[in-house]
């Protein structure tokens, strides 16, 4: 992680601050929607408005193939209508098991559609493997303890007094947070504004002031909750010199 928070990255791509932009809540694959946006951009241009509105129907029927279903969906969702958007709205409350996520990509395109439209103004969409919420992106952490040592029931008394502590100062909140052995991890909603390193480094810091048990780097994503056979991958690339089997 650099220093940049990603607000600062958003205004120096934009040119702007974006007073205006929509985080998707929920959690998605991110693979999922790299097909979505891929499959949304190729229909782009060529979309019969019409036929598409009129085919609304074929969206709830039973004997409509779910290929057809997905393509409907993205049809619908660049339609710069209201009974476009209704109707992928109707259709998340009660989806095809395999679509559920795809039309909730659907409704999200669809709505910031809308928004532009009627704003007069270009929306900025964030999507992320772990969603947010309001103004904040979900983030999975990685603390781990120095030289391998299992935390005592004091250190983690202290892990989660004081980055909850830490967290709340940057109107974040902590969702969940676990112990395996020598790692901690941590399940957060942190606004899009506040420099993640910045803060971690200082609860890291402040629960150092008691035993100097915490290492100063940390695991941060924002795709997806890692097991624990995938935090080891990633130290072992990282640090050769690891002791696997304490993280088992």
């Amino acid at each position: 992680m650099d220093s940049e928070n990603l607000y600062d990255k958003l205004n120096d791509y934009l040119g702007k601050a974006p007073d205006n932009f929509n985080i998707l809540e929920e959690q998605i694959e991110i693979e999922l929607q790299m097909e979505y946006f891929e499959f949304s951009n190729k229909l782009k241009g060529n979309v019969d408005e019409e036929k598409t509105l009129t085919d609304i129907d074929r969206l709830f029927a039973i004997d409509t193939m779910i290929g057809d279903k997905k393509t409907l969906l993205a049809e619908l969702a660049s339609i710069d209508k209201v009974e476009a958007y209704r109707a992928i709205e109707k259709y998340v409350k009660d989806p095809d098991k395999d679509l559920k996520d795809w039309a909730i990509l659907a409704l999200q395109e669809s709505r910031m559609l809308l928004e532009s439209s009627f704003l007069d103004e270009n929306q900025v969409f964030i999507s992320t493997g772990l969603g947010g919420k309001g103004n904040k992106l979900r983030y999975f952490i990685v603390l781990l303890s120095k030289k391998e040592i299992n935390f005592t029931e004091t250190q983690k008394k202290l892990i989660k007094s004081e980055f909850d502590f830490f967290l709340r100062k940057q109107n974040a909140e902590i969702e969940k947070t676990t112990f395996n052995r020598n790692l901690s991890t941590i399940l957060a909603l942190i606004p899009i504004n506040v420099s993640i390193k910045d803060v971690f480094r200082e609860a890291i810091n402040e629960c150092n002031q008691y035993g100097n048990f915490l290492k100063e780097n940390f695991i941060i994503t924002n795709v997806k909750s890692l097991s624990i056979g995938e935090i080891k991958e990633i130290l072992e690339k990282n640090d050769p010199e690891i002791n696997s089997e304490s993280l088992k």
